[in-house]
């Protein structure tokens, strides 16, 4: 630091004047200038300074030390900062690699699901057009079969279905161009509502329970002479207001072993020549000379024509039932016993079933069938 200026003593001249006294005079009065150039008050304001300097100077130097630890502390954190900044950025650099081949991959399936997605809708596209086609084109099959199954077999109830799976078919599209189309549908199956029933299954069943009881019906060979009834012994009567008789003499008892002898003997023998003879009329002699196996086929040709019957019933061909039914009623009233319950039971089973009439016109399905292929033909 720069030391103030200090002021050079007063130099006295030498010579004689000096031993004369001056001549007094009054002193100047002294200023601020003055006072502040004293040493001792120079010397306070050298010592203030300096103290006010190193005060300065260790609060400085505080500081600094201050700034320099913060600074320190700062720098670690930041290199700890760095480090896990670091570890972040090489895991979200490996993150990113993964969703990067996720991504990719993901871009090949979605090229992969748009390629299929336009094939589809080219798919539905050509579906779409043909549908209607394809649709009538499975109405006109149905239709032609019921149509077959109602001419050959008389099937009514699945013409019926088929007809009423046609128009449910139909009803799913709201073009009015299937109008014609339906109403030719609801007119054809007006006519087989209007059709009378024919209880054909009804029918069938009582031909299969007639033809389990063939093997149970009595023939006219399988007859067996009945037995007479053995003769009652009469008892005699005491007339009212007779006197009762005398006892007799008890009989001899080998007498009467004797007599009740001959009266079996006779007895059986009279059965047995009674039994040899009888007379019976018959109108088929050869029915009752039938062999054990004759009998058995006469059975199953029975059976059989019965079975012809059940399936001309099915297939509505009335000439063949009839003539089936009367074959086996005739074969009935030929070779079996008709005073028997169960032939006289199955022969009122065979006249309920022939009773019926099959005699039924089938309407065609022309009407529907030609409504679908005018349609069709159209451009």
């Amino acid at each position: 630091m720069n030391e103030l200026p200090t002021l050079p003593e007063p130099v006295t001249a030498p010579g004689p004047a000096a031993e004369t006294p001056p001549a007094q005079a009054t002193p100047p009065a002294p200023t601020w200038m003055d006072t502040l150039l004293q040493p001792q008050v120079l010397g306070c304001a050298v010592v203030a300074l300096g103290i006010v300097v190193a005060g300065q100077t260790w609060s400085t130097h505080a500081q600094v030390r201050n700034l320099r630890e913060e600074m320190a502390r700062r720098l670690q954190k930041n290199d700890a900062s760095n480090a896990e900044t670091g570890t972040l950025t090489r895991s979200v650099l490996e993150s990113s690699k993964e969703l990067q081949s996720k991504v990719a991959l993901l871009e090949s399936k979605q090229v992969e699901a748009q390629s299929q997605q336009l094939a589809l809708e080219q798919l539905y596209q050509d579906l779409s057009k043909n549908r209607d086609e394809w649709a009538l084109t499975e109405i006109e099959q149905v239709l032609s079969t019921a149509s077959q199954q109602l001419q050959l077999a008389g099937n009514v109830p699945g013409a019926l279905i088929a007809l009423q799976n046609a128009d449910r078919s139909l009803s799913r599209s709201d073009k009015p161009q299937f109008i014609t189309i339906r109403r030719a549908i609801a007119k054809d199956m007006d006519k087989l509502k209007a059709l009378p029933s024919v209880d054909s299954v009804g029918l069938a069943l009582r031909l299969d329970n007639v033809i389990a009881q063939i093997d149970l019906l009595p023939m006219l060979a399988d007859e067996k002479p009945t037995l007479p009834a053995p003769p009652e012994k009469k008892a005699a009567k005491a007339k009212p207001g007779a006197k009762p008789a005398a006892p007799a003499e008890a009989p001899n008892p080998w007498l009467l072993k004797l007599q009740d002898v001959w009266a079996g003997w006779s007895t059986d023998m009279w059965t047995d020549v009674r039994q040899l003879i009888r007379v019976r009329s018959v109108e088929t002699p050869d029915a009752l000379m039938l062999s054990p196996t004759q009998a058995y086929f006469l059975r199953e040709n029975l059976k059989l024509r019965l079975l012809n019957a059940r399936m001309a019933l099915l297939s509505r061909n009335e000439g063949a039932f009839r003539s089936d039914l009367i074959a086996a009623q005739d074969a009935l009233v030929k070779y079996f016993d008709t005073r028997a319950k169960s032939t006289q039971t199955v022969q009122a089973l065979l006249r309920q079933v022939q009773g019926s009439n099959l005699s039924i016109e089938m309407p065609t399905l022309a009407d529907s069938l030609n409504a679908v292929r005018n349609y069709k033909a159209k451009p």
